[in-house]
This record gives structure tokens, sequence and C-alpha cells, in this order.
């Protein structure tokens, strides 16, 4: 009998593979584990128009409030969800130094009595600007965001103690944001929260 054929095909086969393979590698790329973590900043995600936008002129236009909001989005679901999972780092230059001690605090009373809080941020169902004043060479910002979040908080034998992980529930939060308009950085801070 001749099995030639068939060593053949197993070849041409692993060729076609290997080929495939190669190809979606170039396409997609590859996980090195070195990538880093994508943080929600404003100054990462703000147009290079607003970059330049010189707030020096007190002007806080329908289009500076607009691109104000996409950054302020991006800053509220990254500092909620890092917040929840106890990961203060990565919102460090979000916040303001009372709301980070508040946020800590927090943090710490959580460990403390071994609690455990999951949470999984829906999305934003809006996001308004309530006001914006402009106090010596602060402009203020403050927004109402309704949002969408599923959360529970567990105690150290998992027992639910508040919450429930199986329903959305709907948040409404006011934020304040404070940017100096003299800086050239970009980014605000969060100073305020109220529920």
């Amino acid at each position: 009998m001749n099995y030639n054929f068939e060593y053949i095909d197993i070849i041409l086969l692993a060729m076609i593979a290997g080929f495939i393979f190669l190809r979606l590698r170039g396409i997609l790329g590859k996980r090195t584990g070195f990538e880093g973590k994508v943080t929600g900043g404003f100054d990462q995600n703000f147009s290079k128009k607003t970059r330049t936008k010189d707030f020096k002129n007190e002007v806080f236009d329908e289009e500076a409030k607009k691109d104000f909001l996409i950054g302020a989005k991006i800053a509220y679901e990254t500092i909620i969800t890092e917040f929840a999972s106890g990961n203060l780092k990565n919102i460090k230059s979000l916040i303001d130094k009372k709301i980070y001690d508040q946020f800590n605090q927090a943090i710490r009373e959580r460990k403390e009595k071994g609690h455990l809080t999951e949470t999984n941020f829906v999305g934003i169902n809006s996001a308004v600007i309530k006001e914006h004043e402009k106090k010596d060479n602060i402009l203020e910002v403050t927004v109402e965001f309704v949002s969408e979040i599923i959360s529970c908080l567990r105690d150290r034998n998992k027992k639910i103690l508040s919450g429930d992980p199986g329903k959305i529930k709907k948040v409404h939060d006011t934020w304040k944001f404070s940017r100096d308009v003299r800086s050239t950085n970009p980014s605000w801070l969060l100073i305020d929260t109220q529920n």
C-alpha cells in the first residue's frame, strides 16, 4: 500500500493552518502582557481642538460643553469602576485630594469589615451640565449623571448585605469638576459628589 499521499495531505494542511495563523497574528497582533491599563483621564480623551482652546477668554460655549461632557462621562465610569474595585491609584489624577481621602477611607472601612463589592457598570443614560461658574481663575462645572449599575455588597462569607447581583439599578449622581483656567493642563478634577 502506498501511504505517501496521506503524509503529503497532512503536510499541506499544516502549511495552510500555519499560513492562516501567521496572517491572523499579523492582522490582530499579539498580547505581550505589557500593554498597560488604559486610563480614562480627560487629558487623553480630549480632541486636539479642545486642548488648544483658550479658557482664559472665559469661553465655555456649547462646543466646549460638548467636549467637556465626553471627558466627564469617561471619567465618571472610570472613577466608579476603579473605586468599586478598591484601586485608587489609577484615578488619583482625576480626583481632588479631599475626594481621594474620602474614597480611601471608605475603601479602608470596607476592607476592615471584610466586605466585598461587586459592581458592573452598564452605561450612562444621560449627563447634563446643571451649572458652571468661574471663581477667580477656577472654572467649576456641575454635572448630573443618570447611569445604570449592577452592584451588591457581600460579607466575608459571600452573603449579600445590600444590592442585587442580578438587577440593574438606576443611579442619579451630581458631580462637580474644576479646572484652573490659567493652567495649560487640560485635566479636570472631581471636587464634589452628591447622590
